[in-house]
């Protein structure tokens, strides 16, 4: 089964979702972006943003851990149906990475993805090339993260 078989094209799939919790905020930020606004709520009162806020890092970590459970879980549903998965590979990259809104600290972000191509490489038989959109949108239904993701493919 291929990712475009399984995922029609511009349809969005729901892969979960992740609340930001103070702590891991600044246990996120402590290690990879420490900045006023990730690691101090009361100071972050008086930055830009207004409050406590998640690195834009962390939400795309975030993205992708829930996008490895969700594809975990998905292979196992279709082993179980008699179905073959997809065997998907490495992302060849990214692009077009937007932090659209802050995700503040009690937020929960909703995580999903969109096939919006699929291509066979020439260079490698056998090999495919699916470009997806990946997004989050806050518990209000706000858009917070979106950016242009390639995923391989292989038979």
């Amino acid at each position: 089964m291929k990712m475009a078989e399984l995922y029609p094209t511009g349809e969005r799939a729901e892969i979960g979702s992740h609340t930001f919790t103070p702590e891991n905020i600044i246990r996120f930020a402590s290690r990879f972006d420490p900045q006023i606004f990730h690691m101090d709520a009361e100071a972050a009162k008086d930055t830009l943003f207004g409050g406590h806020c998640a690195s834009g890092w962390h939400t795309c970590a975030a993205w992708m851990r829930t996008f490895i459970d969700y594809w975990k879980g998905e292979t196992v549903r279709l082993i179980a149906e008699g179905g073959k998965p997809p065997n998907l590979g490495p992302s060849a990259g990214f692009q077009k990475l937007q932090w659209l809104r802050p995700v503040f600290a009690g937020d929960t972000v909703a995580y999903g993805v969109t096939l919006l191509s699929s291509r066979p490489l020439a260079s490698r038989p056998g090999w495919t090339l699916n470009t997806m959109l990946c997004d989050g949108t806050n518990q209000h239904g706000v858009p917070v993260i979106r950016f242009e993701s390639t995923v391989l493919e292989f038979e």
